[in-house]
């Protein structure tokens, strides 16, 4: 159990939030796009009320907005302008408009310096993950946090699995389809799994792919591996030979197995299911078949877990299907200085930003801070 005395006093976590940096994702659509502070500030407005209300916005409506004062045929000339930028829409045959996918990231890299919660709401944090008794529960309960005070799905990657370090992969042949894939670790863990291959490999095939496999990846840790194997996998086929790829392939089955069931726990889930964004059945399951495989959700966080800050991925910026309509929003937690997991929370493309980017990095501040008083 963390106590006062190990506790990191709860003015510093606050301190430390005053720098929180945003990694943004590039996009190239933004480059082109240039936007006076008048465009802009009614993007911000527009964004802010249909996250609030959840209707499409009027010009009227922006018009009446305190502190701006523009008739609404001016705000509906500026409507038009951002439209026609691709930054917001009209869905159906309403006459108001919603954010764009690009809209929202206009809207989000203009976030440059976020305001820490407030000292009531941040000591709550503070108090609600004081009470863990070891590494294990302290971490499951962090996520669980995230998710009542976001009502979305919170997420976390466990540590761990950056400290093991891979050994050597084996290949065995069972039949002429199915291969023996064995995985061992520098800390004597073996992890088998058959991988159905769509071609016949010979005995000394599966030796050679494996020898060319240990001989770049040996030593490295488990998420470092991952990494390579996903800049791997992204590679055009042509510029790798047979084995290169075949190695490349039977390697990454065997290493999703082994990661995906152990390296991420998802809280609240059923909280999307009381979010009218997602009223539509076919787009939940194939959400909820990525919180139970894992796989996407882990490569995602391993690509958060080596940026140097808060990580927003929007709707098709995470490059999988099943999360099109949503956003994750992550930060690395750390522990003596070294990052070692990923806290952050899915929800729709419709979130308020500005209120859970704080909450998701101050959670990870002081999830960090109570690993280290668990020491």
């Amino acid at each position: 159990m963390i106590t006062p005395q190990t506790q990191r006093p709860f003015a510093s976590i606050l301190h430390s939030f005053s720098g929180s940096k945003l990694v943004t994702e590039p996009v190239d659509n933004l480059q082109h796009l240039e936007l006076n502070d008048r465009a802009h500030n009614l993007l911000k407005l527009l964004i802010r009320r249909y996250v609030s209300d959840g209707e499409p916005v009027g010009s009227r409506t922006l018009s009446r907005e305190p502190g701006l004062d523009l008739s609404a045929a001016t705000v509906r000339n500026v409507m038009a302008d951002l439209e026609d930028l691709g930054l917001i829409r009209a869905p159906h045959t309403s006459a108001g408009r919603v954010p764009t996918q690009l809209g929202y990231r206009v809207f989000v890299n203009s976030l440059l310096q976020m305001q820490a919660p407030g000292r009531s709401s941040s000591k709550a944090i503070v108090d609600a993950l004081a009470g863990a008794k070891d590494t294990e529960e302290l971490l499951e309960s962090a996520s669980e946090l995230l998710s009542d005070i976001t009502q979305y799905a919170g997420v976390i990657m466990l540590p761990g699995s950056d400290k093991a370090k891979l050994r050597q992969v084996e290949f065995l042949e069972l039949s002429e389809d199915r291969v023996l894939a064995i995985l061992v670790t520098d800390d004597g863990r073996v992890q088998n799994r058959v991988i159905f291959l769509d071609k016949t490999l010979s005995a000394s095939e599966l030796v050679e792919a494996a020898n060319f496999f240990n001989s770049r990846h040996a030593g490295l840790a488990l998420h470092e591996v991952r990494h390579r194997l996903l800049l791997d996998m992204e590679r055009d086929s042509d510029e790798m030979n047979r084995m290169m790829r075949t190695a490349v392939e039977m390697a990454s089955q065997l290493l999703d197995e082994e990661s995906a069931e152990e390296g991420v726990v998802v809280s609240g889930e059923t909280k999307l299911l009381g979010i009218p964004d997602f009223d539509q059945l076919g787009k939940l399951r194939e959400i909820f078949d990525t919180f139970k495989t894992k796989q996407d959700l882990l490569n995602l966080l391993d690509k958060s877990m080596r940026a140097s800050g808060i990580s927003i991925f929007i709707g098709e910026e995470s490059g999988y299907s099943a999360l099109t309509d949503c956003s994750v929003v992550t930060a690395p937690y750390q522990d003596e200085g070294r990052c070692i997991g990923v806290i952050g929370v899915i929800g729709p493309t419709r979130m308020a930003y500005e209120e859970v980017i704080p909450v998701v990095d101050i959670t990870a501040r002081v999830l960090g801070s109570a690993l280290r008083g668990l020491h």
